[in-house]
């Protein structure tokens, strides 16, 4: 009787503690494919090396806002409170970007426009939005890239000739926010001279580093590889960027985490349709282990992050 009763105590005990003992890690992809125009997809990893497709690989999340009405480069963050973040591109050619928030990746709040470029009468787009949490100054800053016709008059030569035959000369601007709800006004977040898109940010200590990708293309010698930035604050500024860490093929949409003490950066090999990564303990000196990499099929530019294995048991 009395061995019994100490079994039933201690079931009681698991049953009531157990959830508070502390979850494996999961990682998971977010990501679009094709146009983009089936919504949000997701992939998930417990060594950052084996990726499956969630949902049977079907979108999650339908686009309901802009222009074309796409989820493109799809970023979510997951913020203190549990609360996920997402924003993405809405369209080829836009002023703003799409934001909704979900507690579970399942199910998501209405699809909101952010109008972040309407003030600018010539912007001609708003490519790759990302989230990034700014600690200090407790605030969210959201930054994409966009092209301004004349802004930049030094490089508007350099364009590639990209969709509808009109080149693009990008350049990242940024706002911020506490609430997703109110905004400030835009400003410019990285300029040095040379056409810029698909940056992400991650802090090491008291620096942050900005993860980007030198869109530059003839008549100078292309580069379209993915470069580092880095600055003592959030907002910047931020200093030129280094020499490429990506090899002799084109490259976009870095996206990076650590994994057992080793930063991953993840990007899309796209003139190749492969996607690679870079495994780095230190964050100068690289390995390529693109070749141990497996992905779904068809996964394009998102975003890599951490979450409790709970969330990645109800997903599934």
């Amino acid at each position: 009787m009395q061995i019994s009763l100490s079994l039933t105590l201690f079931l009681i005990m698991i049953s009531i503690f157990g959830c508070k003992q502390d979850e494996k890690d999961v990682y998971l992809f977010s990501y679009f494919k094709d146009n983009g125009q089936d919504g949000l997809h997701l992939a998930y990893s417990y060594d950052g090396l084996k990726w499956a497709s969630l949902n049977n690989d079907k979108s999650y999340l339908t686009p309901q806002v802009g222009n074309d009405k796409l989820m493109r480069d799809p970023c979510i963050i997951r913020d203190s409170e549990g609360i996920f973040h997402m924003v993405w591109t809405v369209s080829w050619r836009d002023k703003g970007i799409g934001y909704a928030s979900s507690k579970d990746l399942l199910h998501w709040s209405e699809q909101k426009f952010i109008p972040v470029m309407e003030h600018e009468a010539d912007a001609k787009n708003c490519w790759a939005p990302e989230i990034f949490y700014d600690d200090v100054k407790q605030q969210y800053l959201i930054f994409w890239a966009t092209t301004i016709p004349g802004r930049f008059p030094e490089t508007d030569y350099q364009d590639n000739k990209g969709i509808e035959g009109q080149g693009y000369n990008h350049r990242m601007y940024y706002v911020t926010t506490k609430d997703f709800n109110n905004f400030s006004e835009t400003k410019i977040f990285y300029d040095h001279g040379f056409n810029v898109i698909d940056a992400t940010l991650i802090k090491v200590g008291s620096e942050y580093l900005m993860f980007l990708k030198d869109e530059t293309n003839l008549p100078f010698t292309p580069q379209k590889n993915i470069k580092i930035a880095k600055s003592k604050f959030a907002v910047g500024p931020y200093s030129k960027a280094s020499a490429a860490i990506t090899g002799d093929y084109w490259a976009e949409g870095p996206t990076l985490v650590n994994i057992k003490g080793s930063w991953h950066l993840y990007f899309d090999k796209y003139t190749l349709g492969k996607y690679g990564l870079l495994v780095s303990k230190d964050l100068v000196n690289w390995t390529d282990k693109s070749d141990s990499l497996n992905y779904p099929s068809g996964l394009r530019h998102g975003t890599v992050f951490k979450v409790p294995e709970s969330i990645l048991t109800n997903l599934l």
